[in-house]
């Protein structure tokens, strides 16, 4: 089987080949003898009935600094091809809403990874709510005063953007901090979302996990360890990622959503737990296979087109 595999993502001369999960997926497509085309989300258009995008088709090779070669800048109907990724990275603002509005247009027909429909409608933050008996206590909130009732409640919390990505502003406000009101005002001016509030994980010390699930199944996970007195554990703040097995917990874990997941479409998935708490379920450009693959030997990638392959199959 070839298919004809379009990627809709950040610029892809400027990826950590090392690190960066699409420049994985896309490798291991074009081993598979799948032909890639690649775009960025500000070349997708909609024109007279038509899903199109202005990019370029690629060849990929594991060579740092060397690792793509363009062909002309061409405009192609993404409604012609057989599979289109969806994987930039948020922030999950109204661009991309509307990017996934657009390639809804052409989905299922032309098979959307994830499906837009509820990647767009269950964002990583938010998806979560879903299964209270798998989160730490959690509130979403603009108005101070449930904040503040919040921290109260709890005392040591967790103060983030709803929409944010990559560890960016997150903070750490424990019982004796009195920074509360300032940041709260500095989200406000900047934004007119709501924030979220989670009851801070002393387990995160040891580590946030990074549990990879496949159409609904867990196929492994990475530990990621915060670097002394910091509290996030993202590996783009310097979060060192080590090997680590998967817990009876987690295994519930994914038992209980994974259904979910594989019926909405969500066929690559990497959720955040830390302890037994399910903190964040993200579907929009989840990372962590290249280091899995390195940690297990196992390759997700490979797991991925499988699953994708067989769905073209009909």
């Amino acid at each position: 089987m070839r298919l004809k595999v379009a990627l809709q993502m950040d610029p892809i001369a400027a990826v950590n080949i090392d690190a960066d999960s699409t420049f994985r997926i896309a490798l291991e497509a074009q081993n598979r003898g799948h032909d890639l085309f690649y775009y960025t989300p500000d070349r997708l258009a909609f024109v007279e009935g038509r899903v199109i995008a202005r990019g370029h088709a690629i060849t990929l090779r594991r060579e740092r600094g060397n690792h793509v070669d363009f062909g002309p800048e061409t405009e192609v109907d993404l409604g012609s091809f057989d599979v289109v990724w969806l994987r930039q990275d948020p922030p999950f603002d109204m661009q991309y809403i509307t990017t996934t509005h657009l390639l809804e247009m052409i989905h299922p027909r032309t098979l959307v990874v994830n499906d837009p429909f509820w990647v767009r409608n269950s964002p990583e933050k938010l998806l979560v709510l879903r299964f209270p008996q798998l989160t730490p206590p959690t509130a979403i909130a603009r108005d101070l005063q449930t904040i503040r009732a919040f921290k109260a409640r709890h005392g040591d919390i967790i103060l983030k953007p709803l929409y944010g990505n990559g560890g960016a502003g997150v903070f750490r406000l424990d019982e004796n901090d009195r920074n509360l009101s300032s940041l709260y005002e500095l989200f406000t001016s900047m934004s007119r979302e709501p924030m979220i509030v989670q009851k801070f994980l002393p387990a995160v010390s040891k580590g946030d996990k990074r549990v990879i699930l496949v159409d609904g199944e867990p196929v492994g996970a990475i530990n990621r360890v915060p670097q002394a007195g910091e509290t996030r554990s993202n590996m783009h703040v310097g979060g060192r990622p080590e090997p680590v097995g998967l817990t009876p917990r987690d295994l519930e874990i994914c038992a209980t959503i994974g259904p979910v997941l594989r019926e909405k479409g969500q066929v690559f998935v990497g959720i955040d737990v830390i302890g037994d708490w399910l903190t964040e379920i993200n579907v929009t450009s989840p990372t962590g296979i290249q280091e899995l693959e390195r940690f297990d030997g196992f390759n997700t990638a490979e797991r991925i087109w499988q699953v994708i392959e067989a769905k073209r199959r009909g």
